[in-house]
């Protein structure tokens, strides 16, 4: 399966309490599908007590049992606590985005964005020039100021 059909096969569920594991998440969203993978990421400090971070994914094997598995659990409760349950986003580079050692306007994602082409620079160089080519008429904007004194009411 590609990266983009996993992607559409898999579910993110947040505010996850910390007696959830992985198989009491399989066992929960097993209802609405075959299940490829169950992920509870932990957290990145050793020293933390903490079982995990509070969120996981769900894989299905079809994109349609994961639209039926955020239709029916988002928003439910799981272990005293109500969940998030929605579409799974590409995770984003450690390099990319806030929190980076990157200059926003040096990121790759930024530059695509942002940056415009020569051809299209070119064109509004070109209009601009057109524009400023015809002779503005200096006495524009003077009508009227030949009688001068107070204005009749």
């Amino acid at each position: 399966m590609t990266d983009a059909a996993r992607l559409k096969a898999t579910v993110y569920i947040g505010g996850l309490d910390n007696a959830v594991n992985e198989k009491n998440l399989a066992d929960a969203f097993l209802p609405f599908g075959e299940i490829v993978d169950v992920s509870i990421p932990k957290p990145d400090l050793p020293s933390s007590t903490d079982p995990h971070r509070g969120f996981g994914y769900v894989e299905f094997e079809i994109p349609g049992d994961a639209k039926e598995a955020i239709d029916n659990m988002d928003q439910s409760e799981l272990f005293g606590r109500v969940i998030k349950v929605s579409a799974a986003k590409p995770q984003k580079e450690s390099n990319e985005g806030l929190g980076s050692r990157t200059a926003v306007w040096e990121q790759e994602g930024w530059l695509a964005k942002h940056v415009v082409s020569d051809e299209d620079r070119l064109a509004t160089e070109q209009a601009r020039d057109a524009a400023d080519s015809k002779p503005d008429d200096p006495m524009q904007g003077l009508e009227g100021l030949d009688v001068a004194g107070p204005q009749p009411a």
